[in-house]
């Protein structure tokens, strides 16, 4: 692609993904989403947007929404009102969600404040972080690194594990082990190790690393990196797969031995991040992103209509072929970072894909925000928030996009 037409590109794209950032998602989630009533984000709305009324509040996307209010206020695309939202969902982590006898904070409550379950889970703590250390960098509040610290100092002491590496992520409220097994929605067993979870652990102490150059954080950091790069990944197909034991032999059969496309593609771009963040060279890793990213465009990517499906079998075509939301945002940051770090054109043409197909079918221009799935009839269904969707994929992924397009 010659420069003059790669610059006429940057332009043309950076104006497409504004849009959506500044008509699409910023409109929906702020001022609707704050709860004045009971703290916290109201994230209880159908496939259209309309609200639901009151519904239980997780730690995982009350976190994200402080993140993403955090995330746009500190890169400009969020005034002071994006500040004072960040600063409602931070009082509300801190006032109602964080256990202050034990440390560490609650995985769900009710729209009464009333702990549903307070058992803790290292992916609902590593958003906590996530959220705890981008509001401490938007806001310079010392309380909030200060809850930070705890937070990463009681996740060291009760859930690393010093003999296998990576973190064990099941515990009873008081950090002790559960004396029975329980399964949840991140696995089916209270001792599997996940990719999923060490993929998020990795973004938290990522800007938790940057914030407070701990070494020990930056130590655990390195570990994650090659946690993700090398030890969930199966060598002889070409991506990661999600569920472990807890000494990382992979757990096998038909549901195991499949491949998430979203959770793959995120990462290359995640440990792009944590690669500067730890100073540990890119180029190292520069085999692990092109076959990771090569495995999902080649059994993932809908090459007729746009779009990368959800999942597949090993080395087989996709066989969940709902568009989903999070996965569609995640592949558009992943693709334009292919870009900066190899200048192949196929990797705008991938861009070109996935963003049209968003743009027409999974971003509602009516309602606000994207549709949650698109179904390979092309209805969408599942709701426009709930808890498990907040503004933080969407949200974080224009604004990545963004930068990233500035920066070539």
């Amino acid at each position: 692609m010659a420069d003059t037409n790669l610059e006429s590109w940057i332009r043309a794209s950076r104006s497409r993904i504004e849009k959506i950032l500044t008509k699409n998602i910023m409109p929906f989630w702020y001022p609707a989403t704050l709860d004045v009533k009971n703290g916290g984000y109201n994230l209880n709305h159908d496939v259209h947007g309309k609200p639901l009324g009151d519904g239980p509040k997780m730690i995982v996307s009350q976190a994200r929404m402080v993140w993403y209010f955090s995330r746009l206020y500190e890169t400009g695309w969020g005034g002071k009102d994006a500040l004072k939202a960040a600063e409602h969902g931070y009082k509300f982590l801190r006032d109602k969600m964080w256990d202050e006898k034990n440390l560490g904070f609650y995985w769900e409550i009710d729209q009464y404040d009333k702990v549903q379950r307070p058992y803790k889970h290292l992916y609902g703590q590593s958003y906590g972080l996530y959220a705890l250390s981008e509001y401490a960098i938007a806001s310079k509040d010392s309380e909030a690194l200060d809850y930070a610290w705890k937070l990463f100092n009681v996740m060291e002491k009760y859930a690393h594990d010093e003999l296998y590496g990576g973190y064990k992520e099941l515990f009873n409220q008081d950090w002790s082990e559960l004396k029975f097994d329980m399964s949840t929605s991140l696995a089916p067993s209270k001792s599997f190790k996940t990719m999923n979870t060490h993929l998020h652990l990795l973004e938290a102490f990522t800007v938790f690393y940057n914030v407070t150059k701990d070494p020990l954080a930056k130590k655990r950091l390195t570990e994650l990196i090659f946690i993700l790069t090398n030890t969930v990944v199966r060598m002889k197909v070409g991506a990661c797969t999600d569920l472990h034991n807890r000494d990382w032999t992979p757990i096998h059969g038909p549901r195991q031995d499949r491949i998430s496309y979203g959770h793959n593609i995120e990462a290359i771009w995640l440990i792009i991040e944590a690669c500067k963040a730890a100073e540990v060279p890119v180029g190292i890793f520069m085999n692990f992103f092109r076959d990771v990213y090569d495995y999902c465009m080649k059994f993932g990517l809908d090459e007729k209509n746009g779009g990368l499906y959800d999942s597949g079998p090993f080395n087989e075509p996709a066989d969940q072929l709902g568009k989903i939301w999070w996965v569609q945002a995640e592949a558009l940051v992943a693709t334009v970072y292919m870009y900066t770090l190899l200048k192949d054109p196929i990797f705008l043409k991938h861009f070109e894909n996935i963003l049209g197909w968003t743009e027409k079918h999974q971003v509602d221009w009516e309602n606000g925000e994207w549709f949650d799935t698109v179904l390979p009839n092309g209805k969408p269904t599942g709701g426009k928030a709930y808890i498990w969707k907040a503004a933080y994929h969407t949200g974080r992924a224009m604004i990545e996009v963004i930068r990233l397009l500035d920066q070539l």
